[in-house]
């Protein structure tokens, strides 16, 4: 590039048509067991039993697990299916 070229740069918004991620969250309760929180991983996420415990440990010994990455509205009827299971769940 000589003195004289300028770098044309593009315009326009570069996030059109990019979904936006979003993360569903569960957060430690204290209250119900392993095998109570990995069926509910398993039955409303469609989690493996090996991807479920894996969260459930983390959700334990870390306080919460990023258990679903998504478009909010894929995620928000997962969420409610959580806590209607008494889990403690968030979109982030």
């Amino acid at each position: 590039m000589t003195q004289k070229e300028t770098k044309k740069v593009p315009t326009g918004d570069f996030r059109e048509g990019v979904v936006e991620e979003n993360f569903l969250t569960l957060h430690n309760d204290d209250v119900h067991t392993f095998d109570y929180v990995i069926d509910a991983l398993i039955d409303i996420c469609n989690h493996e039993y090996e991807q479920a415990t894996q969260c459930t440990m983390l959700v334990h010994y870390k306080g919460k697990c990023d258990v679903k990455k998504g478009a909010f509205d894929a995620l928000k009827p997962m969420k409610e299916a959580l806590i209607e299971r008494k889990l403690n769940a968030t979109i982030d």
